[in-house]
């Protein structure tokens, strides 16, 4: 319930303070005395969307804050939990707007977002202003305020589920038809691909060996020349015989040389050790150099292979063993591919079934919905004086989506006999407030702690319809708070609570502020609406009866 609105320095009012009751709350006032600025403010305060002009001229900066007591189950504790945010009994809304036009929210003393403003104020505040700002004469709305009312949140949302699966089906299996279209575009290339890389069978690191293989062979005879020029030098008659030679007639002097060839012999075996090691690393180079000369030819065919493979595929020859396997894999889901998409045709159809299903559910329940809300409508309409008038809930199959396959639309016949139609085509201005008096009691049944706010809702009706409207708010309102702008002596007089908005000329600025009205004040105030500018004993007398009920 909103308990209290303070306002300071925004429009035409430079202060502020008014205190809201249960039950209906009227607001009366002249034309253009700031009636709507209140509401202005409040949407302001709510993080609703509205005029960037909102500080009083000359004013550094303009604020609202609003009070609301929530009940142990408001809605709107959620919101704030979720929001990381205090959540007490009491919820305070306080928004500045400085002169430059930035704007800053507190809630609770804490910081906040418009988009946690306007979440709260979904909770809060229920508002039908004259321009219909909830959409109740837009038919794009209208399967949403069904749902709203059928409480089909769980049905809608299963629906949802299923058209995302749906879609997420349909696009894997297109995405794969796509894939193996393209692959049967290249399935020549693939497998000619394959087969060559198969046939060649290259290993990593082959080309480089390939290569140092055949620049070796390549100098191989010039090279194996010298190497047996030095293994003839080291064996037989060379450095290993003279050393030999050498050693044998050093031993044969040994013994008359007293010790003093002991270490010169020691040296030589050692030397001969060594020879003999070199010797064998000469000989296995010599073994290693001995090639066929058809080798060279099959090296450079297959080095060059290799090497034009690589270029072909424009790869490094080391990756064409990497890239033999990615084609193949291509290949290979070309092979299969024809079974893969047969199972996600299979999978799609399942989510197709599923979709099918909650939609139809989802329908089933709008058409139960409708058939309630017709009723509903129909008990609203009657102590509106429009008992003959018919509302229907129109429900045709629509391009199904992600909230099911209908269309809605509310229509209505204002006689009997008379074709139904859209609202605001077949009402006429009186007739429409009270359809949209009635709808909108009828949506927002139920729902707990809201403030409903009626902006001249009694607009274009008068005398007995004004006052069955008057009744009807005031029936409402019984467990609820209400909160009516109202041009009508007999709204106003079943208000609970009556406020005067009234507009002053101070000097050369103009103030708007507001008066909460006595029993006096009220019977003053409805002979002015009865009566225009002069009231009269016979206009007093009349408010009175109006406010006996």
């Amino acid at each position: 319930m909103l308990r209290g609105l303070d306002i300071r320095d925004m429009l035409i009012i430079d202060r502020l303070e008014l205190g809201f009751g249960s039950g209906l709350n009227v607001l009366t006032g002249e034309t253009g005395a700031g009636k709507s600025i209140l509401l202005d403010c409040l949407g302001f305060v709510l993080g609703w969307r509205g005029r960037a002009d909102l500080v009083r001229a000359g004013a550094r900066q303009g604020e609202v804050v609003a009070v609301f007591d929530l009940a142990a189950d408001h809605p709107a504790r959620a919101v704030l939990d979720e929001a990381g945010l205090p959540v007490e009994d009491e919820l305070i809304l306080r928004r500045v707007n400085t002169a430059e036009g930035r704007k800053t929210a507190w809630v609770n003393d804490r910081r906040a977002s418009g988009e946690v403003l306007r979440a709260l104020s979904d909770t809060l505040v229920e508002l039908h202003g004259q321009q219909d700002d909830r959409g109740l004469l837009n038919t794009r709305v209208h399967r949403r305020l069904l749902d709203e009312f059928g409480g089909l949140d769980d049905l809608r949302g299963t629906a949802r589920d299923a058209w995302r699966a749906l879609r997420e089906a349909r696009a894997a299996r297109e995405e794969a038809e796509t894939a193996l279209e393209a692959a049967r575009a290249e399935e020549d290339y693939l497998r000619h691909a394959v087969e060559e890389l198969d046939a060649l069978s290259p290993e990593p690191g082959e080309e480089e060996a390939l290569d140092s293989r055949r620049r070796l062979m390549q100098g191989a005879e010039r090279v194996r020349a010298d190497i047996a020029r030095a293994h003839a030098a080291l064996a037989g008659e060379g450095a290993e015989g003279l050393v030999g030679d050498a050693m044998r007639w050093l031993e044969g002097a040994a013994e008359a040389a007293e010790g003093r060839l002991d270490a010169p012999l020691a040296a030589l075996e050692r030397a001969l050790a060594e020879l003999g090691d070199a010797q064998q690393g000469v000989e296995a180079c010599l073994e290693a150099l001995d090639f066929d000369p058809l080798e060279l030819e099959r090296v450079e065919e297959r080095l060059f292979a290799i090497r034009g493979l690589a270029r072909k595929h424009e790869v490094l020859p080391d990756e064409l063993g990497r890239l033999a396997a990615d084609l193949r894999v291509r290949l290979e889901a070309l092979d299969s591919g024809a079974a893969g998409i047969a199972a996600l045709r299979a999978a799609e159809e399942e989510a197709q079934t599923a979709y099918d299903a909650a939609a139809a559910a989802l329908s089933g329940a709008r058409r139960a919905a409708a058939e309630r809300l017709d009723r509903a409508m129909a008990d609203e309409l009657a102590p509106l004086k429009m008992e003959r008038a018919v509302f229907t809930t129109r429900i045709e199959p629509a391009e199904p989506g992600p909230e099911g396959a209908d269309a809605v639309a509310f229509q209505v016949a204002t006689n009997p006999g008379a074709p139904a139609g859209p609202l605001n085509r077949i009402a006429s201005g009186g007739e429409l407030s009270r359809f949209l008096l009635a709808l909108k009691v009828c949506l927002t049944e139920g729902t707990p702690g809201l403030t409903m706010i009626f902006d001249e809702i009694d607009r274009g009706v008068g005398g007995a319809t004004a006052d069955a409207v008057g009744r009807r708010l005031q029936t409402l309102a019984a467990g609820a708070q209400v909160l009516v702008v109202t041009h009508s002596p007999q709204v106003a007089a079943r208000g609970a609570h009556h406020y005067r908005v009234e507009k002053r000329v101070e000097g050369e600025q103009t103030r708007s502020t507001v008066i909460g009205l006595d029993a006096n004040d009220r019977v003053d105030e409805i002979a002015r609406m009865l009566a225009g500018d002069t009231v009269t004993d016979a206009a007093r007398e009349a408010a009175r009866a109006l406010l006996r009920g």
